[in-house]
Formats: structure tokens, C-alpha cells, sequence
């Protein structure tokens, strides 16, 4: 059974407890390279993204000096976070595609999606870092972290939809507060509530998440 919004309040408070200061790890300086990261940042951690970012952007330090670039030395450059040749053309074909939003990253969910590489994950990191519209990112810990604790209808099925999530855990939290929360679940998921062998024996919430009772 799906936990009670009260059960997700008080777990909501205990965690953000427990890290009060989780927030957005990628390292950018303006809209373009906070797009450009989230989308690097697939498979891979903001730490390594991190890593590359100040080469990348040295070199191509704006959406149309990115989209002129020749493909194979933004292959080469990012080839350390895996996946280089997608990530290369994604980040070259969006960087292309804004040239019909002024080479502005636009700031809308309905217009970011449209670019190439840019799901909602990607599109609400955008409006919330860079836009402070309120979103709710939900990645990969979100979506493992939730469906432990049994926070959405979904939580019993191995390939939750990442909609459906941020759809209901938006319509139990404050829109002021979704930003906060994705950040919490996501340094939680990344301490804490690993893929493989968390570590329950330190988990704040120990004595509440079923996953650690019938683990």
C-alpha cells in the first residue's frame, strides 16, 4: 500500500534533517551549460560531468559555437563520461535546434522537451537551476528512493513511470518546496539509499521505510 501524505511529510522532514544542505551538484555558469551538463549527466555522476565541463565549455563556449563544432572534438572531449558519441550529437543538435529560440535556452517544460536529449528529468533541472520555476526533477535515486518508501501508486513496479512520480509527489508537497525535496531524495539516494547494498544500518529513517523491514 502507498504511504499516507502525513508518513511522506514526516519522512520528508526527517531527511531533509538529516542533509540541509542538498542541492544541485553541476557546476555552471550560465542556462546553456546548465542544459549541456544535465544532459551529460546521464548514466554518469555531476562529479565526473563536472570534470569535463570546463574543457568542453573553453572550447565552445556558446550555442552556436557549439553547434559549428565538428563532432569529433566534442566526442573527444566528453569521451570519459561514456555514452560520448549520443551525448556528443545531443548536445551539438540542441545547440543547433536553439538557434529558433534566438540561442536562448527557452524556458518553458512544453519547449525544452522538444530539444534533442531533454526529458522532463532534464527540462525541470533547467527551470528550476536557471529559470527558479518550480519543478520537480525526478532521476534515477528519486525514483529508487520513493518507490522504497512507497511514496507513489507505482512503487511495486520494477520500471516506475518518472511521470507518474513527479505528478503525485507534486501534488503532496508545496510548489516552493519540490526543488528541496528532489534534492534531499537525490544526495539521500547517493549517501544513504544505494542501488545495490544500502546502507540501512545509517539510514535516518531505519525504523520507518518497509524496504528495510522485510529486507
Amino acid at each position: 500500500m502507498r504511504a499516507t501524505r502525513e508518513k511522506i511529510l514526516e519522512e520528508a522532514a526527517i531527511l531533509r534533517s538529516r542533509f540541509p544542505d542538498a542541492k544541485c551538484t553541476i557546476n555552471f555558469k550560465n542556462r546553456f551549460e546548465l542544459l549541456v551538463c544535465t544532459v551529460l549527466s546521464a548514466q554518469t555522476t555531476d562529479k565526473r560531468v563536472n570534470m569535463v565541463s570546463p574543457s568542453l565549455f573553453a572550447a565552445f563556449s556558446g550555442p552556436k559555437e557549439m553547434a559549428k563544432a565538428p563532432l569529433e572534438e566534442i566526442e573527444n572531449i566528453i569521451k570519459p563520461l561514456g555514452m560520448y558519441k549520443s551525448k556528443a550529437k545531443s548536445i551539438q543538435t540542441l545547440s543547433k535546434q536553439l538557434e529558433g529560440f534566438g540561442w536562448q535556452v527557452p524556458g518553458s517544460m512544453q519547449e525544452l522537451v522538444k530539444l534533442r536529449g531533454v526529458g522532463r528529468k532534464t527540462a525541470n533541472v533547467v527551470l528550476t537551476e536557471g529559470f527558479s520555476v518550480p519543478g520537480f526533477p525526478v532521476d534515477t535515486h528519486v525514483t529508487r528512493v520513493t518507490s522504497r518508501l512507497r511514496w507513489h501508486s507505482e512503487w511495486n513496479d520494477p520500471h516506475p513511470d518518472p511521470a507518474v512520480i513527479e505528478k503525485e509527489l507534486c501534488s503532496i508537497f508545496p510548489p516552493e518546496s519540490w526543488r528541496t525535496v528532489s534534492c534531499t531524495l537525490i544526495e539521500f539516494g547517493r549517501e544513504i539509499c544505494h542501488a545495490k547494498n544500502p546502507d540501512c544500518a545509517s539510514c535516518p529513517l531505519k525504523d520507518l521505510c518497509p524496504f528495510v523491514k522485510r529486507g
